[in-house]
């Protein structure tokens, strides 16, 4: 899915986080984004997931138009193409990991039992099998991490966006979930888009952007 950022602008008060934001990303293609904190790195995510809606310019997958879409539209539309992995993980409290993975995979129409056969599948890949039954609270901020990766990848999205993704890892997990979100990649030529401030993520990206005064510049 090609993704075509055009004028993106996005102010907070009189603060003005991003200014004319102007890129375009390729299917399969990773993208490292860098800068200071409070740069504009999840702001510019959020941006691309929907979930906020800039003051200015566009956000367009393919030919779709996300800052045109309504609220019910852009929700549906993520839930279909896009795997999200932001700082605050976002799992249901109430659900366990298992039922985390499971709940999205149905609300995109798929089976209960093949849901499920997925979600169990995911987690096994990121060493978490006999974490499944365990509710999000009950899991260290790694573990949730790791079930917040598990949950972005599970559908198989054709754009993922990972702000931190490995900020409360080990190094070893952090090589499992680079492994997977770099294989989404490279196997099935899904875009990533990747806020960090780790070298090791930034050395496995395609291009290197920084955030500077609002505008992204080559690193």
């Amino acid at each position: 899915m090609n993704i075509q950022i055009t004028g993106l602008t996005r102010a907070f008060g009189n603060t003005r986080v991003l200014d004319g934001v102007d890129l375009s990303i390729a299917p399969g293609e990773c993208v490292a984004l860098v800068g200071r904190s409070g740069a504009g790195k999840s702001t510019l995510l959020h941006l691309l997931a929907g979930i906020d809606r800039p003051d200015a310019g566009q956000v367009c997958y393919d030919k779709v138009d996300l800052t045109a879409l309504a609220e019910d539209q852009r929700t549906a539309f993520r839930r279909q193409h896009l795997g999200l992995v932001f700082q605050s993980y976002n799992l249901v409290p109430s659900l366990s990991a298992l039922d985390n993975l499971r709940l999205p995979l149905e609300l995109n129409s798929m089976s209960a039992r093949d849901a499920r056969v997925a979600a169990t599948q995911m987690l096994a890949q990121l060493d978490l099998s006999e974490l499944s039954g365990r509710y999000a609270e009950q899991l260290s901020g790694g573990q949730q991490q790791r079930v917040a990766v598990a949950r972005a990848l599970v559908h198989r999205p054709s754009v993922l966006l990972a702000d931190e993704p490995t900020g409360s890892l080990d190094a070893d997990n952090a090589a499992v979930v680079m492994r997977l979100l770099i294989g989404a990649c490279r196997e099935r030529g899904a875009s990533l888009i990747i806020a960090t401030h780790a070298q090791e993520v930034m050395g496995q990206a395609d291009r290197l952007l920084r955030i500077e005064a609002g505008r992204l510049v080559d690193a």
